[in-house]
């Protein structure tokens, strides 16, 4: 698996505090350093394989055509793109022009994830969201027209003035979509934000727990009667579009993370990333100095908790050592009794009201 991070925005949201830069004028300088990276790391890539490859962000769809046109054929020469491989885009609403699409054409991409967040019009204004909603709409209609089916829509909830009929109204709008793919989380007040200086302030509030849940309920039951799976925690498919590169993840598979601010990991133990510096990545010639982390075994146990009861598929104490099988098992007992979390032979799942208190099962199950 292969994860590119594209670290330009044109304006950045409220609540975002994922590594990017309004410094458009960067995009050339860096594509030369990315495609040093690529060259200076290239066996590292061909272990991982490009079998999946996400373009994430930042605002990809930011990009110039012939800049993601130069990324692509770099990659195919160092690592080349398995048969039948997921690529994905991340890409704003208000960035899917026939001229954008007709670059995309292009490319090997043949999934796009959208960030469309809500289909509130004032909503998105008040997180400095580029695109309205009806800009929303086409972007779908002149994807699907293009020949693009494979997409996935992102839809935020626990807004900030959000109240249960507008979320009721977005999760119906996109389903009646049928795209395959939904991403759905739930608002972070990260520190530092401008958002989060806004609930300091006092100029906006934060949404009652009691109405996150409900909104979530809501999206479980609602995507459950659309046919879709809810295949992990904050992600649901229709049967067979489940996203390949993020279920990697869960699956604790290797993967290279290229770009500033991104993150690798070598299957086994071994974490890297790079620093979220832009004109330090540059300066580098794509090659900074990454930060390296070798996780123990008592990390390792944790990281396979978190990671595999996020998704349907569950964790199999089969796999783990005896005494953190025994420790497991000892720890989500009160669990299993309670319903929040049912066994099948080695295999632990969180049940759907386990879900709604995910995280206290998976504290409870951290050493």
């Amino acid at each position: 698996m292969i994860y590119i991070h594209i670290p330009f925005c044109k304006s950045r949201c409220l609540y975002c505090d994922f590594f990017s830069t309004t410094s458009l004028d960067l995009r050339s300088r860096f594509v030369q350093s990315l495609l040093l990276e690529m060259k200076g790391r290239s066996e590292e890539m061909r272990s991982a394989r490009a079998n999946t490859i996400y373009i994430g962000g930042g605002t990809p769809s930011q990009m110039l055509p012939s800049d993601l046109k130069a990324l692509f054929d770099a990659l195919q020469c160092i690592s080349p793109i398995e048969e039948g491989a997921e690529v994905t885009i991340e890409c704003n609403p208000d960035d899917i022009t026939s001229e954008f699409i007709e670059g995309l054409l292009a490319t090997p991409v043949n999934r796009v994830s959208m960030g469309v967040q809500c289909m509130n019009d004032d909503l998105l204004h008040l997180l400095n969201r580029r695109h309205t909603a009806d800009q929303a709409r086409k972007a779908v209609k002149m994807l699907r027209e293009s020949g693009y089916h494979n997409i996935s829509l992102d839809l935020m909830y626990g807004l900030p003035g959000q109240t249960m009929e507008m979320w009721q109204s977005d999760v119906d709008e996109l389903l009646s979509m049928r795209v395959p793919h939904l991403s759905a989380y739930s608002l972070q007040w990260e520190e530092g934000t401008p958002l989060y200086r806004m609930l300091e302030m006092g100029k906006v509030n934060e949404a009652p727990e009691e109405l996150s849940v409900e909104m979530y309920r809501y999206l479980v039951e609602t995507t459950r009667l659309a046919g879709m799976e809810h295949y992990e925690i904050s992600n649901f498919a229709l049967p067979g579009m489940r996203a390949r590169h993020n279920s990697g993840y869960w699956r604790n598979e290797a993967y290279v993370g290229l770009g500033p601010g991104a993150h690798s990991y070598d299957g086994m133990a071994k974490r890297s990333s790079n620093p979220p510096d832009l004109l330090g990545y540059i300066r580098s010639a794509g090659l900074p100095q990454q930060e390296v982390e070798i996780l123990d075994e008592d990390a390792l146990y944790e990281e396979y908790v978190l990671k595999s009861l996020r998704t349907m598929d569950g964790m199999d104490i089969g796999l783990l050592a005896p005494k953190y099988r025994e420790y497991a098992l000892k720890m989500v007992l009160p669990h299993i009794l309670a319903g929040r979390v049912e066994r099948h032979g080695d295999v632990l799942r969180l049940t759907e009201e386990g879900i709604f208190v995910s995280n206290d099962v998976m504290s409870d199950m951290m050493l």
